[in-house]
């Protein structure tokens, strides 16, 4: 045990290091949070001469600064803004953290790990770091529709990385790594949660109105903090992260309604011991031991980067939030943080991991610390450059996607509808989990099975396990059968309330975005389904081949998309001719104000063209003389330009070299936000905001 003196000379020595940092860095234009790093690396143990040396009081440092780190990250987190963002970004998190922790589990087990080491480094690629995204967004000013997604993903990957610590908490006092314990570990969890919310949420909001109507700033400041303090050290005493209770702790709070306040008088204090926790995490990189294992954080660096952009932006854009939003949303979630070196700490503390992965996992973090600022300037650039290259046909569907989505969410159904598609949910998620018991079965039981098959047939060694994994891969493949086509008809009735199937004998006006529709959202319930089960089960499965299974399937349904485009860019094309000749013969004959029932008529007509508003280019309007390639309406908003018509009646399909003249009327399509936003592009006056 240290003495007093010297946990102040060692406080006083963090605190100094974090406000030369502070000042320095801000100079240099860089994020602060690497400078943090650099700076406990320069006055931990690992250096020639080490000001702090100390493990027992880097720790008690280090869980100073989470406490209160945690304990703010917690006040802004609501149940009222998780419901707001629940449906969209819940999915997309659970897709990218899911891909993520199967990622690092394959390159964990690739690189001769234990199971246990291999589960640690897929719990520390998978969370974001919410305090280097919010500081790099303040400062570069950066605002609008896709940092609302990103806020929203890392509220749910909060949540997500405190599930996997909890678990690993228990995992690491001994616990074999099977899937009775995980399941046990799941459930003792949710108990505790349960109580810790229910109590919670009886007496804290309460307790923390009745001290703001002292409105005391200070009373407010050690109220707060000293119910931070208390759950942290419940959640101890139950054997869980001291880190789940503050975290806990600051959601409660914050469902007092005045979140606002105590975040106020917390924030100076949460600055100041998030700088503890961050400097007392670098003195724990070891450059020696980041330098032996150079491979492993070049692989690391690489998984974050290129796996959480592909998840994220996947994710989004099935989501129904277009090629530019997703890949923008991508891109800012490259990076790893504040989860990651909690999750890392606690591996190296219980002795579950070894001592390498820990300062692997902060170089990394400082790596994409350090990329943050620049992917986040880049990604309107590079979403760009993603749209240019995509083919039509895709960002036809793109156009389309988020209004087919609006009507499906906007569409009410009967009581027995909703009842049988909740029915269908439940069916697939237990196929899906057959598909993998029965993979997880014949990888821990394969010797027993496969010595029965000896004594009961008389077939050698080598034919016992070659028809085992023939009858695994039977099984599994039948009902990865089973799988697709109950995902089929969870869709189809989805489907159904944006496009409805046409009359019989009438023709099928929709049937191409109707099929295009369907494969995007087949795609989208198996990756929602599983991929979280496939990192669950990854563990207890027989390497990749359950991996295999599952992207194959997935491989399938994209070349079935990827037809099913070009398909809709047909359809899109042969409509938007009916649209023209329409138009033309409506202004020949009976002027402009036929245009607008026209388009109504086509609305109903063509279900799949999403919503179609015609808009006239007034005379000083910015977008005169410009070709249409040159106002990027498609990448800028979502929206396409389907028809251009002249004053002289003249209507056409556009193309991008097409000039625009006073007097063009321009019939739009895509979702209404889209559309909206299009519109005030076209009608910006010459110098007016972009």
């Amino acid at each position: 045990m240290h003495s007093v003196p010297d946990f102040l000379q060692s406080l006083a020595v963090v605190f100094c290091a974090a406000g030369i940092t502070t000042v320095v860095f801000q100079k240099l234009k860089q994020p602060v949070i690497f400078g943090y790093l650099v700076a406990g690396m320069l006055v931990g143990p690992h250096v020639f001469i080490p000001l702090i040396d100390e493990a027992e009081v880097i720790h008690a440092l280090s869980e100073l600064g989470v406490i209160l780190l945690l304990f703010f990250l917690g006040l802004e987190f609501s149940l009222t803004k998780l419901f707001r963002v629940g449906p969209t970004a819940g999915v997309i998190a659970v897709v990218e953290t899911s891909v993520m922790v199967w990622l690092g589990y394959e390159a964990g087990r690739l690189f001769g790990w234990s199971p246990l080491e291999s589960v640690y480094a897929g719990a520390i690629l998978a969370i974001s770091s919410t305090t280097i995204v919010v500081s790099a967004f303040l400062e570069k000013g950066i605002k609008g529709k896709f940092t609302e997604i990103v806020f929203g993903i890392l509220i749910f990957e909060d949540l997500i990385a405190i599930l996997l610590l909890t678990i690993l908490t228990t995992l690491s006092k001994g616990a074999d790594l099977s899937f009775g314990e995980v399941a046990a570990t799941g459930g003792r969890l949710a108990a505790f949660l349960a109580a810790l919310l229910v109590v919670g949420m009886l007496t804290i909001p309460r307790l923390v109105r009745a001290v703001g109507r002292l409105n005391r700033p200070e009373t407010t400041l050690v109220a707060g903090v000293g119910i931070c303090f208390a759950c942290a050290l419940l959640a101890r005493l139950f054997g869980y992260s001291v880190a789940l209770g503050a975290f806990i702790a600051g959601a409660l709070v914050s469902e007092s309604g005045l979140a606002k306040q105590v975040e106020r008088v917390v924030k100076p204090l949460s600055d100041a011991f998030g700088a503890v926790f961050f400097v007392s995490v670098g003195m724990l990189i070891d450059p020696a031991l980041v330098a032996r294992h150079w491979a492993v954080a070049l692989s690391f660096l690489a998984l974050v980067v290129v796996g959480k952009v592909a998840g994220v932006s996947l994710g989004a854009f099935l989501a129904g939030n277009g090629i530019r939003t997703s890949v923008q949303a991508g891109m800012s979630l490259a990076q790893i943080g504040e989860f990651s070196f909690i999750i890392a700490s606690l591996g190296f503390s219980s002795g579950a991991t070894r001592d390498f992965l820990y300062p692997v996992a902060v170089s990394v973090s400082a790596a994409t610390t350090l990329l943050t600022p620049w992917m986040i300037r880049l990604s309107g650039p590079a979403a760009e450059r993603v749209d240019r290259l995509l083919p039509k046909g895709v960002h036809t569907f793109a156009a389309l996607y988020d209004s087919w989505l609006d009507r499906m969410r906007r569409t009410r159904d009967p009581v027995q509808a909703c009842r049988r598609r909740r029915w269908r949910y439940a069916l697939l998620l237990a196929d899906f989990a057959l598909m993998l018991g029965i993979l997880s079965a014949a990888s821990a039981w394969r010797n027993e099975i496969a010595a029965w098959l000896m004594s009961g047939t008389g077939m050698s060694a080598a034919a016992a396990r070659y028809s085992l994994l023939a009858m695994a891969v039977l099984l599994a493949a039948l009902f990865g059968y089973v799988v697709v086509q109950g995902a089929r008809r969870l869709v189809l009735s989805l489907v159904s309330r944006a496009m409805p199937p046409a009359a019989a004998g009438a023709p099928d006006t929709a049937e191409a975005p109707r099929r295009a529709m369907v494969l995007t959202l087949q795609t989208g319930i198996i990756l929602v389904i599983g991929v979280p089960l496939l990192a669950v089960f990854q563990p207890f499965l027989p390497g990749l081949p359950s991996a295999a299974i599952l992207f194959g399937i997935l491989l399938l349904l994209g070349v079935s998309f990827w037809r099913g485009t070009n398909d809709l860019q047909e359809h899109v094309k042969a409509v938007s001719e009916v649209i023209a000749e329409s138009l033309a013969s409506q202004l020949k004959q009976k002027g402009a104000a036929e245009e607008d029932r026209t388009l109504r008529r086509i609305r109903k007509l063509y279900p799949g063209m999403g919503h179609i508003v015609p808009f006239q280019v007034e005379q000083g309007s910015r977008c005169i003389g410009k070709t249409v390639g040159e106002l990027k309406i498609r990448s800028m908003t979502g929206a396409v330009i389907l028809v251009l018509t002249r004053d002289e009646g003249n209507s056409f399909l556009p193309v991008k070299t097409d000039v625009l003249q006073a007097g063009d009327v321009l019939t739009l399509a895509g979702p209404p936000e889209a559309v909206e936003a299009a519109r005030s592009i076209l009608s910006d006056p010459p110098g007016g905001p972009q």
